[in-house]
């Protein structure tokens, strides 16, 4: 697992997700893209996740570089982040990206919310 850490908190991204992230960025080809991860206000427990790819850097977003991957999460979404991780898993049941996060009191059963 490949770390971040900052002053303010920890986001980490697992060796399979830098992997499939890194070859996603590449079939993009624009130069400067990173991984934005962000936390919105919506969904069916308070909060969902938002991950794009992004070229739009602000100054005060946290960046770290992980795999081969620039990510960068808004501060806002970094209180809710700290700690949390981002895996990718690719099998039978099928293939995808999950953030696991230990700051989520309650996650509906879809998977994309939490309180």
């Amino acid at each position: 697992m490949f770390s971040v850490t900052d002053s303010r908190s920890q986001f980490l991204l697992t060796d399979s997700a830098a992997a499939k992230l890194k070859e996603l960025i590449e079939a993009e080809d624009q130069p400067g893209l990173a991984l934005r991860v962000a936390v919105r206000p919506g969904g069916c427990s308070g909060f969902s996740y938002e991950m794009f790819f992004d070229g739009d850097i602000s100054e005060d977003d946290v960046r770290s570089e992980q795999g081969g991957v620039q990510v960068v999460v808004d501060p806002a979404s970094m209180a809710h982040l700290g700690g949390a991780s981002l895996d990718y898993k690719d099998g039978l049941q099928g293939a995808g990206f999950h953030i696991s996060n230990p700051n989520a009191q309650r996650t509906c059963g879809c998977g994309q919310s939490f309180s």
